[in-house]
């Protein structure tokens, strides 16, 4: 108990936006949930080591109308920290099943993503290759710019402006922008936007 105390205080003061992280303190658990114009998921996942968290998946593709359950690993390849900045790169990988209307098929995804950031600016990309046999594929590149409008100082709420650039090559709106805003406070990270294709975004991450 007193290692998960001293992780959390850490996470509670450390400047960046540590908590949207994909690997956590390990022992921790995390909760995430992404909804957009393009699926709604949930996630709960449970960090085995600095590099290493895995857990379970539950994702709703809007346009193929398929659910898919998954065991999903996130893997942090390189942690890159400077004087004021620091930048990670992920690789994020899936299998499991979907199904759709009685039909089920094995489905595996994969991708990466890459961020930097300091306290003042965020930059990221990731993408994802999905398969799930006849009922969908699919490639997605996304990409996030982001400026902070003011510094906050450990146990303030945190404010991240940002617009977010997504290309679905198969698509035939393949191209779209969401402006949204991020807050954080200790535990917990709240993003909410509204797509120009006229789609609202919502994402919830809770560290436990």
């Amino acid at each position: 108990m007193k290692y998960v105390l001293t992780a959390l205080v850490i996470l509670l003061c450390w400047p960046l936006s540590a908590q949207a992280r994909p690997v956590s303190y390990p022992g921790g658990w995390t909760f995430i949930t992404n909804n957009d114009k393009d699926s709604n998921a949930a996630l709960v996942h449970y960090t085995l080591n600095p590099k290493l968290a895995l857990g379970a998946r539950h994702e709703y593709l809007r346009g193929s109308q398929t659910h898919v359950d998954a065991l999903q690993l996130n893997w942090l390849v390189k942690r890159w920290n400077g004087p004021d900045s620091q930048a990670n790169l992920y690789i994020k990988s899936g299998l499991g099943t979907g199904y759709k209307d009685g039909d089920i098929e094995p489905a595996a995804f994969t991708g990466l993503a890459i961020d930097w950031e300091d306290r003042r600016y965020f930059a990221s990309y990731e993408n994802k290759f999905f398969k799930a046999g006849n009922l969908a594929s699919f490639a997605k590149h996304s990409a996030r710019v982001g400026i902070a409008p003011y510094i906050g100082q450990p146990g303030d709420i945190h404010t991240w402006l940002m617009l977010q650039a997504d290309y679905s090559p198969a698509k035939q709106d393949d191209f779209s922008l969401t402006p949204l805003v991020r807050f954080f406070k200790g535990s917990n990270l709240l993003e909410a936007g509204y797509n120009l294709d006229n789609s609202l975004l919502f994402n919830y991450t809770h560290r436990f």
